[in-house]
């Protein structure tokens, strides 16, 4: 052999060498859903976030893919494991958790918590007691809390004052709501110029709204411990719905038909509205575009003080296994630690469900200065877990289509839940079939 070729061969040798050692060192790449629009300070905020996680884990990649609503992400969720190419990991609205648990469709976090030398009661123990609930279903862990949320009167401080009214002592009943929201109105003949009070009737916002005056009316939306049940036509619901259309059509406090979310955020940051209900998950967005002073209260009760959680999770859906599957729980760790659980609550709103976030120095800076921000954590000792069901998006909607038509003057209170309670139970059908017939 001449030694041209045979340092080429060498060459060659140390060349795949190399070539192997890079392959062995490519960082694991995965990808994060997201709910959430591709543009908006969420986004940003993720995005800064996943840079960060990636600086610091070398050896993995993750990628943020920004998924829309709750319901689109849960679309797209499945439809990529479908397909059979799941993401590592899923921002995931807790609520859906029990559904895609019925259906097989996440992963257990039991084996990844035992691994680290942890237990599941240790492990969520790092959380917020009222966050277990959409988290651990038959005593295993299939979702660690990320970005939470209860909802929130807002008050309009200046609005207040100019009425007569103290901002710092928000309407802590039913009845001192609809007082309030009354001095609160304004109008110029048959015209409403400022509203006392508004709501989000939209999809998804609706069901939460009427579970936490369900809720403050003593009743319950549904089962907790059964995926089959709900309770829509009952006298403490029908007692919230009425409630929230004597808003409109008696008291005409608050705008009729179906207003979204963020034409309500739009509408109290115009002055448009004195109060309204929201998520705390909308509190710095509030707080940094507001050119008045903003005080928050509790959701206002008639029986009790009682909200849902909201918000999301993180999970690993089924399918995803070996490298991606540990790199998705190492990301998981570390953007559920209590540094990471604080600096997200900062730049959002929502309370960080890591309880040990409010001991560090930030948090207790930031909260010293935004006062406001620890009315929701006030407020999860009242909290209860979010409405989890079988088919969980369609028995809600049966809700929700329902009542919407209430607050657009189409249907009465009474004949809406009736027709909600049994459109939902024709959906919760099946899985109420299967169960009795496995169980006896």
């Amino acid at each position: 052999m001449t030694l041209t070729r045979r340092t080429a061969l060498g060459a060659a040798f140390a060349a795949s060498l190399l070539g192997g050692a890079a392959l062995a060192q490519a960082p694991t790449e995965i990808e994060l859903f997201f709910p959430v629009p591709v543009d908006g300070q969420l986004a940003r905020d993720m995005n800064a976030m996943i840079k960060e996680f990636n600086d610091k884990h070398p050896a993995i990649k993750a990628t943020a893919v920004f998924t829309g609503s709750y319901d689109e992400t849960l679309i797209k969720t499945r439809a990529a494991m479908k397909a059979g190419k799941p993401p590592a990991a899923v921002i995931m609205s807790a609520n859906f958790i029990t559904d895609l648990k019925i259906e097989n469709e996440v992963s257990s976090l039991d084996a990844l918590i035992a691994k680290d030398g942890s237990t599941n009661e240790k492990f969520m123990g790092q959380f917020w007691p009222a966050l277990r609930g959409n988290a651990v279903l038959d005593g295993s862990v299939y979702a660690v809390p990320f970005h939470n949320s209860t909802p929130l009167l807002y008050i309009n401080a200046d609005h207040f004052k100019e009425a007569g009214l103290d901002p710092k002592k928000p309407p802590q009943t039913w009845g001192e709501l609809v007082e309030t929201a009354k001095k609160l109105t304004k109008r110029e003949g048959d015209k409403v110029t400022r509203w006392g009070l508004s709501i989000p009737g939209n999809y998804d916002y609706l069901g939460w709204m009427v579970t936490a005056l369900t809720m403050s009316n003593g009743g319950r939306y549904y089962n907790e411990d059964f995926a089959g049940e709900v309770y829509y036509d009952t006298p403490s619901m029908l007692g919230a719905v009425t409630f929230w259309n004597d808003l409109i059509q008696k008291h005409k406090v608050t705008p009729g038909g179906v207003v979204a979310g963020p034409a309500v955020t739009t509408s109290f940051l115009a002055g448009q509205s004195a109060m309204m209900l929201l998520s705390t998950g909308s509190l710095t967005h509030v707080l940094n575009n507001a050119k008045f002073p903003v005080e928050v209260g509790f959701v206002p009760k008639n029986v009790r003080n009682a909200v849902a959680i909201g918000g999301a999770s993180l999970i690993i859906p089924a399918g995803v296994e070996g490298a991606r599957r540990d790199a998705a729980w190492t990301m998981i760790k570390w953007m559920t630690g209590p540094e990471k659980s604080g600096w997200w609550s900062r730049a959002t709103g929502y309370f960080a469900p890591n309880m040990a976030a409010y001991d560090t120095a930030e948090m207790k800076e930031y909260l010293a200065k935004r006062p406001q921000a620890q009315v929701a954590v006030n407020q999860l000792v009242h909290a209860r877990p979010w409405f989890a069901t079988f088919k969980t998006v369609p028995v809600r909607k049966a809700l929700e289509d329902e009542v919407q038509a209430v607050l657009s003057g189409k249907k009465s209170p009474k004949e809406a839940l009736v027709a909600a309670q049994k459109a939902a139970d024709e959906i919760l059908a099946p899985f109420n079939k299967e169960t009795s017939l496995r169980n006896f």
